[in-house]
């Protein structure tokens, strides 16, 4: 039996993920900003799930909320970092508010909660942090530059992390999906205020298109949280975790892109030397 610890729990990956494993006869922290929506879902299993208040935007509240999943179970084996929000918009269209607020809760966020739960992990040398990012990481797109900036922060973030943890006994996993049936590209879909026109062809018919696959997307959030919950219990899990059709074919275009252009400028690139 593990012990999970699973921020955004309320809805979407974060839920199925909390239902699976306690499906599995574990024990689970469910963590969410509002508290009533993550007690819908411990309510199930009171006696295996505890609901905890954590706003990962705030310092004080991601101490409180670690510190009575702690009290609450004898350790923490998974910590399952999930809490974040979509922000559509050309680079320019993007103001410094809603760039520093998307990177407030989707990369700072995730800081916190690393910073309240690693301590812990460190103590009893042994745990798996699993850090939801996106395809988004990987590559970037017309609309999506802010959005892409943090998760890839958060994917240098967690290469540095296996580096410094795995001695410890700690694993990383950096999960990449894609288009998954949440609703993510609803409510959870910000738009930036101030729209371009002359960005309308690019930024802005990705954007639109995105809104459009609300509840159509391909990926199904049970079979990833079931995919995820095998890996937390992988004696080596990946580092990465490319997740869905879509991702993988994103991922695999990327590598090929990158290699042609390497191989392309290599020789006036090695030239650069003394």
């Amino acid at each position: 039996m593990k012990n999970w610890l699973i921020t955004g729990a309320s809805r979407g990956l974060g839920k199925a993920m909390a239902q699976t494993a306690l499906s599995r006869g574990d024990k689970v922290v469910l963590a969410g900003r509002r508290l009533g929506a993550v007690q819908a879902v411990a309510d199930a299993e009171p006696s295996r799930a505890l609901a905890v208040q954590i706003d990962v935007t705030d310092g004080e509240s991601v101490r409180r909320g670690t510190a009575e999943a702690i009290a609450w179970s004898p350790s923490i084996d998974v910590l399952v970092n999930n809490a974040g929000h979509g922000l559509h918009g050309a680079v320019e269209e993007v103001s410094d508010e809603e760039a520093r607020e998307v990177f407030e809760v989707n990369f700072f966020g995730q800081l916190r909660v690393l910073r309240a739960v690693l301590p812990h992990m460190r103590r009893q040398r042994r745990g798996h942090v699993i850090n939801i990012g996106s395809i988004s990481g990987l590559l970037s797109a017309a609309g999506t530059g802010l959005y892409s900036a943090t998760k890839f922060a958060l994917e240098g973030v967690s290469e540095a992390m296996q580096a410094e943890l795995a001695p410890l006994g700690v694993f990383v996993t950096i999960v990449e999906p894609g288009p998954f049936r949440t609703d993510f590209n609803g409510t959870s879909l910000l738009r930036a205020e101030a729209p371009i026109d002359d960005y309308s062809d690019t930024a802005g018919r990705r954007t639109a298109s995105l809104r459009t696959t609300s509840g159509k997307q391909s990926g199904d959030p049970v079979k990833a949280a079931e995919l995820i919950y095998k890996i937390a219990g992988s004696d080596a899990p990946p580092l990465h975790l490319v997740l869905g059709d879509i991702a993988i074919e994103r991922a695999r275009g990327k590598l090929r892109a990158l290699a042609s252009e390497i191989d392309a400028w290599e020789a006036p690139s090695r030239a650069t030397a003394y």
